[in-house]
């Protein structure tokens, strides 16, 4: 075996606070969840908690959201502070009007908008938002390509 398929399950991001970022994605974008769960595997120093939200999305791909103490602990890695710019993760909609009310919906629900909606020159209509946690998000309209 060996070799890896090619496709990708869970993307987990790394939160402060997990209840915020609950209600950014579940009640601010609309995003289905049962909420947080786990919250039954108490953690410590060294062993992470269970404390995490799923969203299970229609592509088969899960987001999922992990405190970063416990992300860090769970993966033996150190704690990092939050940063963003390393990589974006991008939503395809099916108009432009979409990009505008989803990067609108986002900056009442706590994200911040990082580059408003405009056309790119290579004929994709964009712009970006930063979740309370600072993950960066481009929400893109792209002619022909199905959302």
């Amino acid at each position: 075996m060996g070799a890896m398929e090619p496709h990708i399950n869970v993307v987990t991001l790394a939160v402060e606070d997990l209840e915020r970022a609950l209600a950014f994605y579940r009640d601010g974008l609309g995003l289905r969840s049962d909420g947080i769960i786990g919250t039954e595997f108490k953690g410590d120093d060294e062993h992470p908690a269970g404390d995490a939200v799923m969203f299970p999305l229609d592509s088969g791909l899960v987001l999922a959201l992990y405190p970063r103490t416990e992300l860090a602990k769970d993966g033996g890695v150190a704690a990092q502070p939050a940063s963003t710019g390393g990589f974006s993760i991008g939503h395809f909609v099916a108009t432009r009007d979409e990009v505008d009310a989803v990067l609108k919906a986002a900056s009442a629900a706590g994200g911040r908008v990082t580059d408003p909606g405009h056309d790119r020159p290579w004929g994709i209509y964009s712009g970006y938002f930063q979740d309370p946690d600072g993950h960066l998000w481009e929400i893109i309209y792209s002619p022909g390509t199905e959302a």
